[in-house]
């Protein structure tokens, strides 16, 4: 497999998982293109003990780690809480679909951080379990009885409300 089509299966992926942790297109884009970049000039330190995408999911959570001490992330929080008033949107059904979206990541979000991070990977990241267990320096069980319990979390806060 070629880096343009390992890109283009990974980087949606990797994208999600920094969308998820920031709320906000631009930093998220940012983010994974800086993870692409490190994943390149690094490529020669892949071991080849993981998959490719588990390795870019590794470089992805020290990324994130060290993003959220910088102070434009600091900032950026700040901008975004002062700006969240007035953004319209025109059409109803992308309005609605954004609203369905926004919601269920708000719920992901409730999670604690385990089971947050384990949905975000499973979902968002479209790991498997085992990857998700080497990650998080856990067993693949453990990622999936934490993904079951988030999932019906989840569904339960679903369904009360929109029940």
């Amino acid at each position: 497999m070629g880096l343009e089509e390992l890109y283009r299966e990974i980087q949606p992926g990797i994208y999600a998982f920094f969308y998820l942790k920031t709320m906000d297109r631009e930093v998220a884009e940012d983010l994974t293109q800086e993870i692409f970049y490190q994943a390149v000039k690094g490529f020669q330190s892949y071991s080849g003990q993981s998959t490719i995408q588990t390795w870019v999911f590794a470089i992805a959570k020290n990324l994130w780690k060290k993003h959220i001490r910088s102070k434009r992330y600091k900032d950026r929080l700040q901008d975004r809480v002062r700006s969240e008033e007035g953004t319209a949107i025109s059409a109803e059904e992308q309005y609605i679909q954004k609203e369905q979206s926004d919601q269920l990541l708000q719920k992901i979000n409730q999670l604690d951080a385990h089971s947050k991070e384990v949905v975000t990977y499973r979902v968002y990241g479209e790991l498997s379990f085992r990857e998700i267990g080497l990650l998080m320096g856990k067993s693949e069980n453990y990622a999936r009885v934490t993904f079951h319990r988030a999932k019906l979390k989840l569904q339960r806060g679903w369904e009360g409300s929109h029940g």
